[in-house]
């Protein structure tokens, strides 16, 4: 099976029983970077497409002995995405359309020139790239969000931005990690826009979402009949991410019954449809993401260890929001203009108190719980800016009532562990780190260090 070649070359399939049609045509494709197979009868047609993927085919109407428009059907059978081009010398109005109704995608009359022949690949290739950009917008609609900014003043997250940035354009394949809600969905679609894959589809695949059945069939499609409910044939989320990327989202969750097929995926770029023999390609690059301790997982047989480690090419772990205050405030002042504009409002901040009680929350929900804050604060808001009243009840309590963490003074502890917890508290009460510094009169580096040295 020869390989499918990357980026816009494509594999293209030529059926007509004129040698001189099948060579002229191959020289014009094959100029253009794709890789071509000519074959003279229905029979090298269907051995070929069922051998090996192709993109797009020639079919002239009039093979010798045989109707081209009765192999259209079985071609489409076999491969579903196929865009098929009739070429015919006996053009008609009604020859036309009964082609499209058997489903060619377009068709060109005899004889024609290279100039058609390109016109209509430019014509396949530009729909292609707007359905892969349509699945995209679709997978995207009920998860709308503010413009991401990929810059931090805190070390960990500045880490992960450089992780990303030197990752992002290779084909690596990726795991994200951390406590729900850190952005982990973001982040992937951060990386797949700087990635080579930018310009085809990025595709998202909730595993907890669906049974192992349907889960099944919507990463890799299915045949009619293949199940109860199954009246006609799908591609699957793997054939729409195919040049593009595959998200895979709560990985930690993925049925045991699927794991050996996303491992073969990953290894080989192949797999079958749900009820279909069938061998297919697809070149996605994948990302994945989790909340869970994939690793123990793996001890407990859970989860499959070679899965893991094809998963695991590169991980990175995303901070919750407790350890990014420095960044808390910026991404607050996100949200608000991003649901300002939104409903239509003019709030141009928050007041002082607001800005206190949102430092002074642990927020265990992390970016998801501040998102969701930050919209009903905007909704409610009478003002041009946000007060503690427009937040949750929980924000307006006073400090004193939230359970103490770390140690007292007069406590039997060391001065170290006092000078950590004065130090955590400065943190949650500033704005910056370097606010903070400024207050306990030491040089940001030492808070830096200091804090990564607590929170192992």
């Amino acid at each position: 099976m020869l390989p499918k070649p990357q980026n816009d070359s494509m594999r293209l399939l030529i059926i007509d029983d004129e040698e001189n049609i099948r060579r002229t045509t191959a020289v014009v494709l094959e100029a253009m970077g794709h890789e071509v197979l000519g074959v003279e009868n229905r029979a090298g047609a269907l051995k070929h497409l069922q051998d090996g993927r192709f993109d797009i085919a020639f079919l002239d109407l009039k093979l010798d002995g045989e109707s081209g428009l009765d192999l259209l059907p079985d071609m489409l059978k076999l491969e579903p995405g196929l865009e098929v081009v009739v070429l015919t010398a006996y053009v008609s109005i009604e020859t036309a359309v009964e082609a499209m109704r058997r489903g060619a995608a377009d068709y060109i009359p005899k004889p024609f020139t290279p100039e058609q022949i390109r016109r209509a690949v430019a014509k396949i290739l530009e729909a292609r790239k707007l359905r892969q950009r349509v699945a995209e917008l679709e997978s995207r609609l009920f998860s709308d969000s503010p413009a991401t900014e990929l810059a931090s003043s805190e070390p960990a997250m500045q880490r992960v931005f450089e992780l990303v940035s030197k990752a992002a354009a290779t084909p690596a394949t990726m795991l994200l990690l951390g406590e729900s809600g850190t952005g982990k969905t973001v982040m992937a679609r951060a990386i797949h826009a700087s990635s080579p894959q930018r310009d085809n589809a990025f595709v998202t695949v909730n595993c907890p979402s669906l049974s192992r059945e349907l889960l099944e069939s919507e990463l890799f499609g299915h045949v009619k009949g293949a199940f109860t409910g199954a009246t006609g044939d799908t591609l699957g989320k793997v054939a729409l991410a195919d040049g593009g990327t595959l998200f895979l989202d709560e990985i930690g969750e993925l049925p045991p019954e699927i794991q050996p097929k996303l491992l073969r995926l990953l290894q080989e770029k192949e797999y079958e449809r749900v009820g279909e023999a069938r061998t297919r390609r697809a070149n996605a690059r994948v990302i994945s993401a989790t909340n869970r301790n994939l690793e123990k997982a793996v001890q407990e047989g859970r989860f499959r260890e070679d899965l893991y480690y094809r998963l695991n090419v590169l991980s990175i772990q995303m901070p919750p929001l407790r350890e990014r205050l420095a960044d808390l405030n910026g991404i607050a002042a996100n949200y608000l203009q991003f649901f300002a504009r939104q409903c239509g409002k003019r709030i141009t901040g928050f007041s002082p108190e607001a800005e206190k009680a949102l430092r002074q929350y642990a927020w265990p929900g992390n970016l998801r719980e501040l998102r969701n804050v930050i919209e009903r604060a905007v909704i409610l808001s009478g003002s041009d800016e946000i007060d503690v009243a427009d937040l949750p009840e929980k924000f307006s309590r006073a400090p004193a009532s939230v359970p103490a963490q770390g140690v007292e003074v007069g406590a039997k502890v060391s001065l170290e562990e006092l000078e950590n917890e004065h130090i955590a508290r400065i943190l949650r009460q500033s704005a910056t780190v370097e606010e903070a510094a400024k207050v306990l009169g030491i040089d940001p580096a030492t808070i830096y260090r200091r804090r990564k040295k607590f929170s192992q």
